[in-house]
């Protein structure tokens, strides 16, 4: 069985309640660790799919983190193979860079718990249909980006127009993180680098998001429980 393959950026981001859905699609994955190895090269003729993960650096990071620009190259080499393909956060700015259009600072950031309006390509799309008009979704981003040319837009919130967009038939950007979990959210509050960025904005209460999370949490599961497991059905 071909496994999914999985960009790892840091070890805190991991696909959390995706492995869940392709475990139980009966799918394999291997994760790409590049905080700790970089590939020569990744087999993407190998691989059922690919999974682009959010972190805190920026796509134009280079000089400190050299594998984004091999990331640019295999997200392109994905998408002109149609392989099936889901950018989180980072990995949907990466997806959007890769095709051809600008990432930049979002003005404020987007951390904690957010309501993203679908729009109307969403209607008949793989993964959204029959999702509500509105959504609750985690976010933890300070970047944006431009939507490339030729994509579908598919969620805005008020804060961040650009929250999903489809690039071709199998390709999906995500800024927020559809996959987070009670635990998950508890670990990124904790962290340290993380806590080092809260401290630093005066319009972010991390004992807030932290109250709110068992209320918000299962509106985003259901999404969640619409949205990946779909992804995961590409795959197969």
């Amino acid at each position: 069985m071909k496994p999914i393959l999985v960009l790892q950026h840091v070890p805190h981001e991991n696909m959390a309640s995706l492995e869940f859905y392709l475990s139980r699609a009966g799918l394999t994955w291997q994760y790409v660790e590049l905080f700790r190895q970089v590939p020569a090269r990744l087999d993407l003729a190998a691989a059922a799919g690919l999974v682009v993960l959010g972190g805190p650096m920026n796509v134009d990071e280079v000089d400190k983190f050299p594998f984004l620009a091999r990331e640019v190259e295999w997200i392109r080499e994905a998408v002109a193979a149609e392989l099936p393909l889901l950018g989180i956060c980072l990995g949907s700015q990466l997806l959007a860079k890769a095709m051809g259009a600008k990432v930049y600072p979002n003005g404020v950031k987007e951390i904690g718990w957010y309501e993203i309006e679908l729009q109307p390509a969403a209607a008949d799309d793989a993964l959204f249909a029959g999702s509500a008009a509105r959504e609750i979704v985690f976010q933890w981003h300070g970047d944006t980006f431009d939507l490339p040319p030729g994509a579908a837009h598919l969620a805005l919130s008020r804060q961040c127009r650009h929250q999903a967009f489809r690039y071709g038939p199998a390709a999906w950007g995500l800024q927020f993180h559809i996959e987070m979990t009670a635990v998950t959210v508890d670990t990124w509050l904790t962290e340290a680098e993380n806590c080092r960025e809260l401290a630093g904005l005066d319009y972010i209460d991390p004992r807030a998001i932290a109250a709110q999370t068992p209320r918000m949490m299962p509106a985003m599961q259901a999404l969640g429980d619409r949205v990946l497991p779909r992804f995961a059905s590409l795959c197969l």
